[in-house]
């Protein structure tokens, strides 16, 4: 089985570049399923409708995302019927809408997708994600276990994934913990001694020459230290993903980064 796992999708651009460029990998890589964050996927900030029907017509099966989900508050009207939405397991249990993770059945396989915030450096009204999707990897059977682990810290990513290989030797081998949320690729695709796939950050799809998929005039925030309003830039795609490849176990991680063509 073919699993492409796409890094945070910014705006215009990156929805631009996944068109494409997304047919031309799915064909020749012979992708089975598709995971991406989408919460900047819509203008730079959160997910609407419209755009989650674009990208789903594009193949994706299942979107997760991070702090940023509710940014656009039109996410509040359609996330809870949609079960292939994702936000992040560990905010409180009190009357938050969505859900945190999912168990989805592709090419006879059962694949669950849990979504994760980390702690430093972004909120510590947050739940702790160590412990919760510790309990939702030992409550459920599956092939294939994906985790997005959307944080700040690089240490906090890796210890994640460590403990998470710790806490489940014997499942390990099915377990891919992947970080989203920088935007920056790190070039970290690990298959550990266990068998768990594991990355850093899987980078962003958007424009490439730009503050992390803002427009230049984005600098005056590091020029005089006053708050601006990031626009999205529009200027050349590029894809940031990973490539995993599993039938009974994980059997490698490969990077992907794609420029748009541009004429």
């Amino acid at each position: 089985m073919n699993i492409l796992i796409i890094g945070d999708v910014i705006g215009r651009a990156g929805r631009r570049a996944l068109k494409a460029l997304l047919p031309e990998l799915i064909k020749e890589y012979d992708i089975d399923f598709i995971v991406s964050n989408a919460e900047n996927a819509a203008g730079g900030f959160g997910l609407t409708l419209k755009v989650y029907e674009e990208l789903s017509s594009l193949g994706i099966d299942v979107f997760t995302s991070g702090n940023h989900i509710w940014d656009n508050k039109e996410i509040f009207s359609f996330i809870d019927q949609k079960e292939n939405v994702l936000r992040p397991i560990n905010y409180s249990k009190e009357n938050i809408p969505g859900r945190g993770f999912g168990l989805f059945r592709k090419k006879d396989k059962n694949i669950l997708i849990i979504n994760a915030m980390g702690r430093v450096f972004m909120g510590s009204n947050l739940e702790n994600p160590f412990f919760m999707v510790k309990d939702i990897i030992s409550q459920y059977e599956f092939d294939l276990c994906l985790v997005d682990f959307h944080a700040e810290a690089t240490a906090e990513k890796y210890a994640f994934a460590l403990y998470m290989e710790h806490e489940f030797p014997e499942k390990a081998n099915k377990i891919c913990i992947y970080g989203t949320h920088t935007h920056v690729p790190t070039a970290d695709n690990f298959i550990f001694p266990s068998g768990m796939a594991y990355v850093t950050d899987i980078g962003m799809t958007g424009a490439w020459h730009s503050i992390i998929g803002t427009s230049y005039d984005a600098i005056s925030k590091y020029l005089t230290g006053l708050p601006v309003r990031f626009e999205v830039d529009s200027s050349q795609g590029i894809l940031n993903a990973i490539l995993l490849k599993a039938q009974d176990k994980i059997e490698s991680i490969q990077r992907f980064q794609i420029f748009e063509n541009v004429v």
